[in-house]
């Protein structure tokens, strides 16, 4: 048994993508025998320190958090800052065997104090955003100020993990000596699973889910609904579970295009009311301009929906086009314009896709097969007693 701490500045409650994976690979490394413990922001009332039933310590230090679906700059250096004291000090108490810290900022930094305090070697996950040259409004100021920062700690890590071929690339053009292993994201095809009928062929429900900001390409899919012939758009609605702080500029120009009746923002919805928002639709919309790995395209594909998305990195890792899923350029307003007229047109077509999303996801993607993969990966060639290092994630 080897004891893992996880470092993060999101965790449900809190946050988005990164914020669940981190939450199923500590679940996952639980079931697999390991002790988990990690460490993350405090929030409100939840408690400072917390023990599941399913064998995961969650531990929340005092950070300047004011809102769950989003940080600021200052509130990730306040977690930067608190997480280098707290950090240590846990580890020299628990005496973890190995530190995985999701984003090498603002979590590396916890995660290289404490190797060199304790020995302890860590892994960092990259997210996304903290990988210069990632496409995301406000943050390439924040790379190039960062950027020696980051390329200094994946320097000492004993491993950098992306979390889809597209990212590992762009990591690579950022630290061209550094190796880039790949462990995907996973889904739990357990909670999310498709509905017992579809709809009746007559209308289309859309859903989107992730964090309402310039990035998702929301503002191309409004314009793209407003361009369909009123026949086809009168029976399309949408849904948009999540938000942010694109979200006013977002209903003006639903209100701007006559589109106020056929969108619904739900704002963020708990962990246990999403698998039903999945199979309450049709059909999902994921137009992004840039990704890591999407968590919500592998929920959507085990819950049996077709998926119309962005041809591009992270979702070029999960949809395969016309098998799964349509597929279209970032920012191709046209294009998805097309798209979604089509899957209106065709039920079948929406069947077939759904069942082919759903059959892919629970061949390829696991929680516990990306448990594993680090489990393997962060104690390559570092045994804590009693253990044999496993083959190094491919």
């Amino acid at each position: 048994m080897a004891r893992f701490l996880l470092i993060n500045y999101e965790f449900p409650p809190l946050g988005g993508g990164a914020a669940n994976a981190t939450d199923n690979t500590a679940r996952e490394l639980a079931a697999l025998g390991e002790e988990v413990l990690v460490l993350t922001s405090a929030f409100g009332d939840l408690p400072r320190v917390e023990r599941r039933g399913d064998g995961v310590e969650i531990r929340r230090i005092p950070t300047l958090r004011r809102r769950r679906d989003r940080s600021s700059v200052v509130e990730m250096l306040a977690f930067l800052v608190s997480s280098l004291v707290m950090a240590p000090w846990i580890a020299a108490r628990w005496r973890p065997d190995a530190t995985i810290a999701y984003f090498g900022l603002p979590c590396g930094p916890a995660a290289w104090m404490v190797k060199m305090l304790s020995g302890v070697p860590y892994v960092v996950s990259l997210r996304g955003g903290d990988v210069p040259g990632f496409q995301y409004d406000g943050i390439s100021l924040y790379h190039r100020l960062a950027g020696p920062v980051i390329g200094w700690l994946w320097r000492r890590a004993s491993a950098v993990v992306a979390n889809s071929e597209g990212l590992a690339e762009l990591a690579r053009r950022f630290a061209p000596d550094r190796p880039i292993a790949i462990i995907p994201n996973g889904v739990d095809a357990a909670r999310f699973v498709p509905a017992d009928a579809g709809s009746d062929g007559g209308r289309l429900s859309l859903l989107f889910v992730g964090r309402v900001v310039r990035q998702k390409g929301l503002d191309v899919l409004f314009d793209a609904l407003a361009s369909l012939p009123s026949g086809t758009r009168d029976r399309i609605g949408l849904t948009i579970v999540g938000d942010g702080p694109a979200r006013p500029e977002l209903e003006a120009q639903a209100a701007r295009l006559g589109l106020s009746e056929r969108i619904r923002f739900l704002g963020w919805l708990g962990r246990e009311e999403l698998p039903a928002a999945y199979r309450a639709a049709d059909a999902f919309v994921f137009p992004s301009r840039d990704e890591g790995m999407p968590n919500v395209v592998l929920e959507a594909m085990a819950a049996g929906l077709p998926v119309v998305a962005t041809r591009i990195a992270g979702n070029r890792d999960l949809v395969v086009e016309e098998e799964t899923g349509l597929m279209l350029d970032a920012d191709d307003m046209p294009a998805l314009a097309a798209a979604l007229a089509r899957l209106a047109g065709d039920q079948a077509l929406r069947r077939r896709l759904g069942e082919g999303g759903r059959r892919r996801v629970v061949e390829h993607f696991s929680w516990r097969a990306v448990a594993a993969a680090y489990r393997d990966l962060t104690l390559a060639g570092y045994a804590p007693a009693g253990r044999v290092p496993s083959a190094q994630a491919k």
